[in-house]
């Protein structure tokens, strides 16, 4: 008889997220429970209990988990197309997609309608280092910071609201369906432009 393989209380827990990514991804939010994760992993229900203390807290680690996973991305590919070796469009696609296809918004949205009101928090936080360690990277003075600012701010909030009413929305108004995408890409162009003429302009000091 197969002897199950006993992982680490780390292993098992990263092992419960994956499981429920996939769950949220094939059939949404909604089925993201703690029995449904752990008949995925073959973990008793008190093992999953043990980890995440409730399924709101399932959910919130899921949350966290998903926004360091998307973070991470596009950090790399804002690093990418600020040195040349990406497109601006790579990444709105990254950010889009997270929301969209990685089920992000989904669970954002359902978090907050089940009474969960701190739901959001993982991925502000998350998203919210990853502007801090973008910005001093790009930005010395405090104008050019809070551009970065407002435009992750811009570029989430498009990503968002796309993932929860893009598709009807485009449709009632007679738009291509990327009509958002292609907004956000032309933000973060104007946003590279601009950072180039602030890199040309002579030093002052």
């Amino acid at each position: 008889m197969a002897t199950r393989k006993r992982l680490t209380p780390e292993e098992s827990r990263t092992a419960a997220l994956e499981a429920a990514r996939r769950l949220l991804i094939e059939t949404g939010p909604q089925s993201v429970t703690l029995k449904a994760v752990a008949q995925r992993i073959g973990r008793t229900h008190a093992n999953l209990l043990h980890h995440f203390g409730s399924a709101s807290g399932l959910q919130k680690a899921l949350a966290a988990h998903l926004a360091a996973t998307v973070c991470e991305t596009i950090k790399d590919a804002v690093r990418a197309s600020r040195a040349g070796l990406g497109s601006p469009r790579e990444v709105v696609d990254l950010a889009f997609d997270a929301f969209d296809r990685e089920g992000a918004g989904a669970l954002a949205s359902w978090m907050l309608l089940t009474g969960n009101e701190d739901a959001l928090d993982p991925i502000i936080e998350t998203i919210h280092q990853l502007v801090d360690e973008i910005a001093p990277e790009e930005a010395e003075t405090h104008e050019e910071i809070m551009r970065v600012h407002e435009e992750t701010l811009s570029l989430v909030l498009l990503a968002l609201g796309d993932a929860l009413m893009g598709a009807p929305m485009a449709k009632s108004l007679g738009l291509p369906r990327d009509s958002a995408r292609r907004r956000a890409e032309a933000m973060l162009v104007r946003s590279l432009d601009l950072a180039s003429l602030d890199l040309a302009k002579p030093d002052q000091t």
